[in-house]
């Protein structure tokens, strides 16, 4: 049974922005937590023109309908929308045209059994969706986020004799459509969305959630990706100090590779990205910040920390690495980061400076590596603005 995640607090305010504030108890060693903030006039001003610039750019990039990428696949405009939402220059007297003209398009995608969603990958589009009409906050929305949060329940894999656990993939949540089974970035996609939901639902006293996702069952998939051999009995779990405690995609694939050890073993590589949705995903689970689970994830990424690529896979999906990354540190309130060699780190500065010096003059991210979609550029500026934007609102 896991204890619920005390990180002291964690709530939500839905105003004009989504905005999540946590604080953690102070640990000892790698991180320090807790320190006084210094406000950072400077880097906060240069932090709100690249945001000024890339949103600017991104609106531009709106077709007539309202949609941003493809007309099956509402997340990307989804993410336009909630990046335009969360803009901290945004007038808040006056609805953005733009913002207004994704949310009428995600509505044409809200399907009967409560999804959002086109032709496919159906539990990625409605847990990104939701999270955009929640930040619009406006009772109007909450009928359909409260069908697409038991659309999104109904997602979890309980494969074999239901309700056992019985099966690697039971517990997580797939894209949906052909990808039957679970992965670690589609659960902790939809843990944050529902996660999210039930506060932002639960702001009106009177109202009643019918049905909860299987946390617990959650909890034993999330551990199953975990490189962390007290906890995760899988045959490729790794205990070495490169591996421990880090997360790869699903149980027996990691994007990383393996390694074949000199016992014969083959051992399956820990990465950057995974490794902060999977601690993202022990969050939204609630569970003990003391947990050996959620300190052996923050330990790996402690032992891992660069902005410099993302861990184990270099180029390949950097933006996203960036964007768990702000997610992950805000939400934990870290400030200073201690590396293993003693370096300490303001993290918030290092990355928001690496954003300047990546963003196009016209205000776009793109990564040359096409790796997960990451050369499109609304997709990858929306991946930039959010990363800004939460280092914005936590500075």
């Amino acid at each position: 049974m896991n204890k619920r995640f005390t990180l002291t607090s964690i709530w939500f305010f839905f105003a004009t922005t989504f905005s999540l504030v946590a604080s953690a108890q102070s640990q000892k060693g790698s991180i320090i937590v807790g320190t006084p903030k210094v406000s950072n006039l400077s880097l906060k001003q240069e932090v709100l023109h690249a945001i000024s610039k890339g949103v600017r750019w991104l609106e531009l990039q709106q077709k007539d309908n309202g949609l941003w990428g493809e007309e099956d696949y509402p997340a990307l405009t989804a993410m336009a929308v909630s990046t335009i939402l969360n803009d901290p220059s945004r007038d808040t007297s006056n609805p953005s045209p733009f913002a207004e003209k994704g949310l009428n398009f995600l509505l044409t995608k809200v399907q009967s059994d409560g999804g959002i969603y086109g032709k496919g990958l159906a539990s990625y589009n409605t847990s990104i969706s939701m999270m955009a009409f929640m930040q619009a906050n406006r009772s109007e929305f909450d009928p359909l986020i409260k069908k697409a949060r038991r659309f999104l329940i109904n997602q979890q894999s309980d494969f074999d004799i239901r309700g056992k656990g019985d099966n690697t993939f039971d517990g997580g949540i797939g894209y949906g459509s052909r990808w039957a089974h679970s992965d670690l970035s589609n659960t902790y996609i939809a843990l944050e969305a529902l996660h999210y939901a039930e506060k932002y639902l639960k702001r009106d006293a009177e109202t009643k959630l019918e049905m909860d996702l299987d946390w617990e069952m959650a909890v034993q998939f999330i551990q199953r990706c975990q490189n962390l051999p007290e906890t995760n009995s899988e045959k490729w779990v790794d205990g070495r100090p490169e591996n421990r405690g880090g997360f790869i995609y699903f149980p027996g694939s990691s994007m990383a590779g393996e390694e074949k050890l000199p016992n014969g073993k083959v051992a399956l590589r820990s990465y950057g990205s995974m490794s902060y949705a999977g601690l993202l995903s022990f969050i939204y689970a609630k569970m003990d910040v003391s947990d050996p689970r959620v300190a052996a994830a923050r330990d790996w990424l402690i032992r891992n920390y660069t902005i410099n690529e993302n861990p184990g896979l270099g180029p390949q999906g950097i933006f996203y690495y960036y964007h768990t990354m702000a997610k992950t540190l805000t939400i934990l309130d870290e400030d200073t980061l201690v590396l293993p060699d003693g370096r300490k780190v303001e993290w918030r500065e290092e990355l928001a400076k690496r954003l300047f010096d990546a963003q196009d003059a016209k205000g776009f991210w793109v990564n040359k590596n096409g790796r997960w979609w990451e050369k499109d550029p609304v997709l990858v500026t929306c991946y930039g603005l959010l990363t800004l934007e939460r280092i914005y609102h936590s500075l």
